[in-house]
């Protein structure tokens, strides 16, 4: 019997998403990743508010103004419908397809945990595969903020879904599942990021021990991030620790290859896993 529930998540990032020459969503990306999926798999989106964005200038011919945070959850209100109406065109007919929107509260209450996770791990028996985005049309910061301070001052672990990297470890880790794919707008971790011919083709350790300490020094080559409110590869670093320490196999790469072939080492990526 596998000592995996899952056997991927996979999670990409609101760029990776976009093409930036034409300035919209990319189909080609959304639609060779949506043919790969199958039940048993859990796939985490970002892209709402980018793609609400794109959209919404192309139906007003301008961009909205006022405070970001309210901003934010217009364009993401927007996107979020074009997002799961291009992934279900995409999944094959014969599969389900669930969006669900989690927040912050989602994995710092137990109940809520617990009832997130028996959901999620009923969709591979009822044929079903689930789209998680996090819930940004609802989500204010500030709110959010003042959640997370109470359960510190509690004396509580919180986890603050800061991004969909956090997102899709805490999903991880949540259903303990084989492999982790995070697709980003870069091939991988690089050693020097200003360098594409320094990936990190694997970081790796004989015990969990051995591999965190071999990702903290990954960390410290890592700067910069994709895009404005990002975190770049340091955070998503941090996020997969977790995981690493299930026994879950890490991999950090480009969308451009497909899932098939990242998992199967047909492509180039980074690989984060206990030999």
């Amino acid at each position: 019997m596998s000592k995996f529930d899952i056997e991927l998540v996979g999670k990409i990032g609101s760029m990776a998403l976009i093409n930036k020459e034409w300035g919209q969503m990319d189909y080609n990306v959304i639609a060779r990743i949506s043919r790969e999926l199958r039940p048993g798999d859990i796939w985490v989106t970002s892209g709402a508010a980018e793609i609400g964005r794109l959209d919404f200038i192309q139906r007003n011919g301008y961009e909205l103004e006022g405070n970001k945070q309210d901003v934010k959850t217009d364009y993401a209100a927007q996107g979020q419908t074009i997002l799961m109406n291009t992934y279900r065109n995409y999944v094959h007919p014969k599969y389900s397809l669930r969006q669900i929107l989690v927040e912050n509260q989602h994995f710092n209450d137990e109940a809520k945990r617990e009832y997130l996770k028996m959901l999620l791990l009923r969709c591979p028996k009822q044929n079903a595969i689930p789209i998680i985005n996090y819930n940004d049309p609802v989500a204010n910061d500030e709110i959010v903020k003042l959640e997370i301070e109470d359960l510190v001052k509690k004396g509580k672990q919180a986890v603050h879904l800061v991004d969909n990297d956090e997102t899709a470890s805490q999903v991880a880790c949540l259903v303990k599942c084989e492999s982790l794919l995070i697709y980003t707008s870069t091939v991988g971790i690089y050693s020097d990021p200003k360098d594409p011919s320094t990936l990190i083709k694997e970081i790796s350790g004989k015990d969990i021990y051995e591999l965190v300490d071999n990702i903290n020094h990954a960390q410290e080559k890592c700067e910069g991030a994709s895009r404005a409110g990002a975190n770049g590869a340091k955070a998503k670093l941090e996020y997969i620790k977790e995981p690493a320490k299930n026994g879950t196999k890490i991999y950090i790469a480009s969308p451009q290859y497909t899932i098939k072939d990242v998992l199967s080492g047909q492509a180039p990526c980074t690989r984060i896993f206990v030999r």
